[in-house]
């Protein structure tokens, strides 16, 4: 896949399609069905859409860039008498024609977009995602290039909406993304990012807790 598609200055060469998106229930939070045989488009394994993975959705003028926060297997069979368990908005509300048949579901929320000319912006995308677009793994190169700044230092300015808006897997989804973008960091922003995996940690593990 060229450098070209997702808007950054690297070669994301192993970008693989994995999934198309079929709905939404907000304008950051979309559902997408992963690919299968009868797609024609090779079926990814389970790696390539595993919780936390960056993704992209290409268009004329770059990306829109998101995260897996999410997954729920579709089986009829089952759905009727299976237990309903809090959702993130991402896969809140599937509609029939979603649910009719079995599938593997993934949840995306948006996180901002890389521009083709290799400016990258953090913040909720104006564009919609129409329904049967494309959704590709994001690679390394590419993965370090939405996140750091002109100046080189690494910028996460779409945490506050990520925290709001993934529900009870905000902080999970959090500190595995923290973990994805360390290794291409500053000395300082490691250790930046290790404060804040460290916070992450705390409140999952004592902030609900009444001492």
């Amino acid at each position: 896949m060229p450098a070209e598609v997702f808007g950054v200055r690297s070669h994301a060469a192993n970008a693989m399609k994995i999934a198309k998106i079929v709905s939404s229930n907000s304008h950051i939070a979309y559902i997408a069905r992963i690919l299968e045989e009868r797609d024609g488009e090779g079926v990814p394994a389970a790696d390539d859409y595993g919780f936390g993975r960056f993704v992209a959705m290409p268009g004329d003028d770059g990306a829109v860039i998101g995260v897996i926060c999410d997954s729920r297997l579709v089986n009829p069979e089952y759905m009727n008498n299976s237990p309903r368990t809090p959702s993130t908005p991402a896969l809140g509300g599937l509609r029939q024609d979603v649910a009719g048949e079995k599938k593997a579901l993934i949840g995306i929320l948006l996180l901002g977009t890389a521009h083709a000319d290799g400016t990258s912006v953090q913040s909720i995308p104006e564009r919609v995602i129409p329904a049967g677009q494309y959704v590709f793994t994001l690679e390394q190169e590419a993965i370090d290039g939405f996140h750091h700044g002109t100046d080189g230092s690494v910028q996460l300015h779409y945490f506050p909406n990520l925290l709001a808006n993934a529900g009870s897997l905000a902080v999970p989804l959090a500190r595995t993304m923290i973990g994805q973008i360390t290794g291409g960091c500053s000395e300082s922003d490691r250790q930046r990012l290790a404060v804040m995996a460290n916070a992450l940690q705390w409140k999952q593990t004592f902030g609900n807790m009444s001492l």
